[in-house]
C-alpha cells in the first residue's frame, strides 16, 4: 500500500469518526432523557420563546439541549399555551412535539356556595389562567345577562356548583360561557317540568332553593323546610325568612358583618329581599345553592307546617310547626337559649 493510499484511507476514517461524534452530539441533545420528573407545566397565553425557556429550565437537565432542538424544529413563534403533562425521562424532541400539538391536560375545576359574584370570580382564578377582574366583568356584562334572561340580581343563579373538566387557559367569556351551556344542560325537561307544577319559574327555584340552603346544612331536612317556603308562597302569606334579613343587613352594612341574632328591629328593614316586609320570593338568590338545595325544592315535601323554629334539643335541625301557637312556644324556647347564652347580635 503506497503512501497516497494509506493517506486518503486516514482521512476517510478521520471524517468517519468525526461524523461519527457529530451525529452522536446531536442525536444526545435531541433524544437524551431532559426532563427530571413529572411536572405539570403552564404556559401563559401570549408566552414568548425567552419565557419558554426560562419557565421550562428548572424542568430540565440540559435547558440549552431543549433550545437548541427548539430552533432545529422552529418552533420559536405562536407558542401554545396551556398546562402541559410532563413525565419523567422525556427528551427535547418528544416534549416540543407535546408543546407542538396543544394537547393539554385539563384542570378540574370546582366551585360552591359562593356568596356573591366577586367571590365567584376570586375562587375560579385560582384554578385557571384567567384572573378575577376579566371574570367578573365578563360575569355582569349586560348585553350579555339581557341576551340570556338574566339580571343582576339572578346572574348568581347560572353557576351550577359542580367539579368540571376545562382547560386552565380559558378566557373570562369561555368559561361563563360554558356555565351557560352547563345551566341550561341542568334544567332539563324534568326539572323544568317540577318548577311549573309550583307554580315557579327557574329563577324563583333557585331564589328559593339559596333560602333553603341558608336555613339548613342538612341535606335530608331541606324538602321539608322547602315545603314549608312553598306552603307559604302559595298561601300569599309573607316567608319571613331569617337569612333574607341577614342578606339585606350586610347588603346595608357590609357582607363581613357578623349577624347571629337577627332583632325585632332587623326586620323593619327596607330591601326587597326583606321577606318580612314583602310578599313572594326575593328578587334573585341570597347565595350559591348547591344541586340538592335546587332539587329539594323541585321535590319538596308535603306537608302543613308553615313555621319553624331552630331546635335547640337538637342544634342544626329545626322544630316545625303548623301554627302559631306551636310556634311561638317553640320561638320563646329558641329566644330564652340565645339570651342564656349571651348572643345579642
Amino acid at each position: 500500500m503506497n503512501k497516497k493510499t494509506k493517506l486518503v484511507g486516514g482521512i476517510s476514517l478521520l471524517v468517519i469518526l468525526i461524523i461519527s461524534i457529530t451525529t452522536s452530539h446531536y442525536y444526545e441533545k435531541i433524544y437524551a432523557e431532559n426532563v427530571t420528573g413529572n411536572f405539570e407545566l403552564y404556559l401563559p397565553s401570549n408566552v414568548t420563546l425567552d419565557e419558554l425557556i426560562e419557565i421550562t429550565a428548572p424542568l430540565l437537565r440540559d435547558s440549552g439541549a431543549f433550545e437548541w432542538v427548539l430552533n432545529r424544529k422552529k418552533y420559536t413563534e405562536n407558542i401554545r399555551s396551556g398546562k402541559f403533562s410532563l413525565t419523567e425521562g422525556m427528551n427535547s424532541n418528544e416534549l416540543i412535539n407535546l408543546l407542538r400539538s396543544g394537547k393539554q391536560t385539563p384542570v378540574k375545576l370546582t366551585f360552591n356556595n359562593q356568596h356573591r359574584l366577586e367571590l365567584l370570580a376570586g375562587r375560579i382564578s385560582e384554578q385557571i389562567e384567567a384572573d378575577s377582574i376579566s371574570l367578573l366583568n365578563s360575569f355582569t356584562d349586560p348585553i350579555f345577562l339581557e341576551k340570556n334572561g338574566f339580571t343582576k340580581e339572578t346572574a348568581l343563579g347560572m353557576y351550577i356548583p359542580n367539579s368540571y373538566q376545562i382547560y386552565w387557559n380559558t378566557s373570562a367569556d369561555s368559561f361563563r360561557n360554558r356555565m351557560l351551556k352547563e345551566y341550561n344542560t341542568f334544567w332539563n325537561s324534568n326539572r323544568i317540568s317540577k318548577a311549573q307544577k309550583r307554580d315557579l319559574s327557574i329563577e324563583e327555584v333557585i331564589t328559593l332553593a339559596s333560602i333553603v340552603q341558608k336555613e339548613t346544612a342538612h341535606v335530608q331536612e331541606r324538602p321539608i323546610v322547602a315545603g314549608l317556603y312553598l306552603n307559604r308562597f302559595h298561601k300569599k302569606w309573607a316567608l319571613q325568612a331569617d337569612p333574607t334579613v341577614i342578606f339585606a343587613l350586610k347588603e346595608k352594612h357590609g357582607h363581613d358583618t357578623v349577624i347571629k341574632r337577627v332583632l325585632f328591629v332587623d326586620l323593619k328593614i327596607e330591601s326587597p329581599y326583606n321577606t318580612y316586609k314583602h310578599i313572594g320570593i326575593p328578587p334573585g338568590p341570597i347565595s350559591m345553592p348547591d344541586i340538592s338545595s335546587i332539587d329539594a325544592v323541585l321535590n319538596a315535601t308535603d306537608h302543613d307546617y308553615f313555621y319553624m323554629c331552630v331546635n335547640i334539643d337538637n342544634f342544626g335541625t329545626h322544630a316545625f310547626a303548623k301554627n302559631l301557637r306551636q310556634h311561638n312556644r317553640n320561638a320563646r324556647k329558641y329566644q330564652k337559649w340565645l339570651s342564656k347564652q349571651g348572643v345579642n347580635r
